[in-house]
């Protein structure tokens, strides 16, 4: 069963060249994850972007998570 927190990650061609975002905002799924993985916490995040919620942070972190948990690992030699 498909986790509903996933219709809040919307692709859209037409909004971020068609990267994940957060209700089809121009606020990529990306931005979020960059902003905890640089130890910003969730009040911290929901106070400086007050159009994001609760819900969203959890949405991002589940679809990274799923992405994460690929099947097939394809290694990338480091430039």
């Amino acid at each position: 069963m498909q986790n509903p927190l996933l219709t809040r990650i919307t692709l859209n061609p037409e909004v971020c060249k068609g990267k994940p975002t957060i209700r089809n905002m121009r606020f990529t799924v990306a931005q979020l994850l960059e902003l905890l993985a640089g130890g910003m916490s969730q009040e911290e995040i929901l106070e400086d972007y007050p159009f994001l919620e609760v819900e969203d942070i959890y949405a991002c972190l589940w679809y990274a998570a799923q992405i994460a948990n690929t099947k097939d690992i394809t290694e990338v030699a480091a430039a």
